[in-house]
């Protein structure tokens, strides 16, 4: 989902912490149109008083109903503790989650987990932002927050038209020339080269959209240096599960459990199966980050969407719903 290797702290608003993961109960507030099959929702805490601390690229678990629960990033004010933002695209072929959105009203009440962030903004001398359609959402606090930092930054902003490409004109309202709105209808897809080729050095990049686009942007950023391209993803990269599978050991060391993950079974679904074991999970997909879990010993083979390169080396935390192990034992913190 992300490249996460700087070690320095990430940009956050005075007065905020780091994320404390909660489940909360929230009400609808509003429910706003930003562009065509596009709405904003804005929810509050059902009993009042404020809700947990998070920074820019954080995203929360919004629970729609049994068994339906999806990540939406949350794209209104950090510092804003009353009240948080979230912004879905009504998606063709929705499987419930983006429909259900679309049908909220004021008054609704939701359950949200979180917040969960694997998209921070880490400290750059100079930003560049590249969102496709609905990826804008994460990239909103970010741009915010460099603003807030006094950090030179431009942002590529694609999508099918400008009736689709929610936030748009306020942006290019608020922001001038540093923000560069490209319809594909009127002008064409990003042009890539172009906008990767000229970035100057020690620039961060921050990416959000469809696969397509991210794949685009990898091709063109493959010469970058380690931990200056950042992406986040809405669903599984390709060829993650493209490995041989056999079966190994895990010890849940906090658990005092220990089961064998049979080939074609996830170390989710078996821990889970034994029961005595509490995880926490939400996509069962490699995307959310949810589940992800500290290794203790073995060596773990990733097969998620979220860990950069260099976290794959390390070796220290796994997501739990679709990688491996490539050694015959692990150890998990469990």
């Amino acid at each position: 989902m992300t490249a996460r290797q700087d070690t320095a702290a990430p940009l956050a608003p005075p007065g905020s912490g780091p994320e404390r993961e909660q489940d909360i109960d929230a009400v609808v507030v509003g429910v706003d149109r930003v562009a065509d099959d596009t709405v904003a929702v804005t929810v509050r805490a059902a009993g009042g008083g404020l809700l947990p601390a998070w920074t820019a690229g954080a995203h929360t678990d919004v629970v729609l109903g049994p068994g339906l629960v999806r990540q939406y990033s949350l794209c209104g004010a950090p510092d804003d503790l009353r009240t948080w933002r979230f912004a879905v695209l009504r998606a063709p072929g929705s499987r419930g989650g983006s429909r259900r959105v679309h049908e909220l009203a004021a008054g609704d009440r939701v359950r949200l987990r979180g917040p969960r962030n694997h998209f921070r903004l880490r400290p750059a001398p100079r930003y560049l932002f590249v969102a496709g359609g609905i990826g804008i959402t994460p990239i909103l606090p970010m741009l915010a927050a460099a603003e807030r930092a006094g950090v030179p930054w431009t942002l590529h902003y694609g999508g099918r038209s400008r009736a689709t490409m929610a936030f748009a004109e306020q942006l290019a309202a608020a922001h001038g020339a540093r923000v560069v709105l490209r319809p594909q209808d009127e002008e064409g897809l990003l042009d890539l080269p172009t906008i990767l080729g000229g970035a100057a050095p020690g620039t961060l990049l921050y990416c959000c959209g469809p696969e397509g686009l991210l794949s685009a942007v990898a091709a063109h950023t493959g010469r970058w240096p380690t931990g200056t391209v950042h992406t986040e993803r809405f669903t599984p990269r390709t060829g993650t599960d493209d490995g041989a599978d056999s079966a190994f050991e895990v010890e849940c060391r906090a658990s005092g459990v220990t089961v064998t993950v049979a080939p074609g079974r996830s170390v989710l679904d078996a821990v889970e199966a034994v029961g005595g074991v509490v995880v926490a999970s939400s996509c069962r997909e490699g995307v959310c980050g949810t589940c992800e879990t500290s290794v203790l010993d073995g060596v773990p083979e990733h097969r998620d969407s979220v860990l950069d390169d260099g976290e794959r080396a390390a070796g220290e935390v796994m997501m739990i719903c679709v990688s491996r192990a490539a050694s015959a034992r692990l150890v998990l913190d469990l």
